[in-house]
């Protein structure tokens, strides 16, 4: 890195945009100076980043254009940033987009940093953009390219359990009322308090909800291996932050538990909490406020040939958000800096 760079929060008053600011402080993450934008009518509002005050700017089509900027880190919603990515690209920043407006776009990388990090590089050849990928794909992501790079992946089954903290500060507060005994149908159509919904996003024409296509098409797309079959059922769950899954898997070749846990123990990002006998296994709760992926529950599935279960575990907010954007962030200052 040849300097610090001069970066922009762009969503910075939201609940992912808050968290990217603690994990920057956490991590250390080296700049120069802080910008912050948000929605126009909270221009004005001030935030508080490293000890110091910051006045946020409501964002518009000329936010960019007096700035020097090196970086902007995106958690806008899929409208803005389709709109304000693509003009702070053409002013020369790299963009790291949270939401899921170019995940899917073929010119746009999809990256994980544990998993793919080398694609992050072709932005710079593109279209400046990079996009974070969704949060229960992030996690499941940082588990399974340990196991495809060790013995190939033929199939993979999701199961999730997803804290109402992915739907932002009204599926948490929907959650809090709702235990209080005011059931609100505001993020949802249907009471979370005491409930399983089978249903995160709207539904599409197969009967999939968008949420499970989502992890379907990304898994492809981050793996790079779209001969991978892949199913997914997505559950929204009264738990207010951290998604847990199942991820049922069919490996290409055989394999020894011991070989696995010893893996998942050895793998980037991920934390092995494996200990069934003395009731230990990740938590929701536990991951909360953690950057980790946690996996544990390891055991095979006797039903297929090469068949495995884990219980997989992380923040939604950190490494299924604000941690994941840093972290790509982290891998391009060289590049934004040179």
């Amino acid at each position: 890195m040849n300097r610090k760079p001069n970066i922009a929060i762009v969503g910075a008053t939201g609940m992912v945009g808050t968290t990217f600011l603690k994990v920057l402080e956490e991590r250390n993450f080296p700049y120069n100076t802080v910008y912050m934008f948000a929605a126009p009518d909270e221009d004005g509002e001030i935030l508080t980043f490293d000890g110091r005050e910051y006045r946020v700017e409501g964002i518009s089509d000329h936010s960019f254009d007096d700035k020097e900027i090196d970086i902007a880190l995106f958690s806008a919603g899929g409208g803005p940033s389709a709109h304000f990515a693509p003009i702070a690209a053409a002013h020369g920043i790299l963009v790291v987009d949270n939401s899921s407006q170019w995940r899917m776009d073929p010119e746009i990388p999809l990256v994980v940093p544990e998993v793919n990090p080398q694609t992050a590089f072709e932005a710079f050849d593109k279209k400046m953009i990079i996009a974070n990928p969704n949060c229960s794909t992030i996690q499941a992501m940082v588990a399974l390219k340990p196991l495809q790079d060790a013995y190939g992946l033929k199939r993979i089954v999701y199961s999730t359990y997803q804290a109402v903290s992915g739907s932002g500060v009204k599926g948490t507060r929907e959650l809090e009322e709702g235990l209080k005994g005011n059931d609100l149908c505001a993020a949802y159509p249907h009471p979370i308090a005491g409930n399983c919904l089978p249903h995160i996003d709207v539904f599409e024409e197969n009967g999939y909800t968008k949420e499970e296509m989502k992890m379907i098409n990304e898994t492809h797309k981050i793996l790079g291996d779209d001969s991978i079959a892949v199913t997914a059922t997505t559950v929204r769950v009264p738990v207010f932050n951290s998604h847990s899954e199942t991820i049922n898997v069919e490996l290409k070749r055989p394999f020894e538990l011991e070989d696995v846990r010893k893996l998942f123990a050895n793998s980037p990002g991920l934390i092995l909490k494996d200990d069934p006998a003395h009731d230990v296994y990740p938590l929701a709760r536990d991951a909360s406020g953690t950057n980790e992926v946690y996996v544990g529950r390891v055991r095979r599935d006797f039903s297929v040939e090469n068949g495995l279960n884990i219980w997989c575990v992380a923040d939604n907010i950190r490494k299924g958000a604000a941690t994941n954007t840093i972290q790509i962030a982290e891998l391009m200052l060289d590049r934004v800096t040179a």
